[in-house]
């Protein structure tokens, strides 16, 4: 694969209770394609993975929230599991963290219920936007327009519903990244 991504930075903010899998593959595929990629998160240490209702592997954290800033990275990925974005969003600087993307016109992807994320830091008004079924609801009432698709792209961000759609995912987050600044 092209490092089409070289000497670009990115952050992925989660917690204790992410899906293992919207982390890891995203990680790993922004890597391959030669980004730097960080895991912010609200406490040092490890956070917890999961595999839907079982514990999975722990990810190490690389910086807490209240070392970092969004102009540090071109972009942002959010990973889904209920427990992850459920967290977060009670937390008002990773909460202003999003935010703070958006307001920078920096892409952000979030997948499964990472887009519950999107609806706390109110970027999602007038925005087509996927999720977790679920969250259906939630994004109407923030104003976004849901719809049932594998990813979908809509003014620098980039949502998907679940870990099926991972390639696609990951490939539209390059896709996005790659011409980031």
């Amino acid at each position: 694969m092209a490092k089409d991504l070289n000497g670009k930075r990115i952050a992925v903010i989660a917690t204790d209770g992410f899906e293992e899998r919207e982390l890891t593959e995203p990680v790993k595929a922004l890597r391959d394609a030669g980004a730097t990629v960080e895991v912010i998160s609200l406490k040092p240490g490890s956070i917890q993975g999961m595999n839907h209702h079982e514990k999975g592997q722990k990810t190490e954290v690389d910086h807490t929230i209240d070392e970092v800033s969004a102009e540090d990275y071109v972009g942002l990925v959010i990973p889904g599991g209920v427990a992850n974005p459920d967290t977060l969003r009670t937390d008002p600087r990773a909460v202003a963290f999003v935010r703070a993307f958006y307001d920078a016109n920096k892409p952000i992807a979030a997948i499964c219920h990472g887009p519950w994320m999107l609806v706390e830091a109110d970027v999602v008004d007038d925005h087509t936007v996927t999720s977790w079924p679920s969250l259906r609801t939630d994004l109407s009432n923030a104003g976004a327009n849901w719809v049932d698709r594998e990813v979908v792209v809509d003014e620098g961000l980039i949502t998907s519903r679940n870990p099926d759609d991972l390639p696609a995912f990951c490939r539209e987050a390059i896709q996005l990244f790659r011409n980031a600044a």
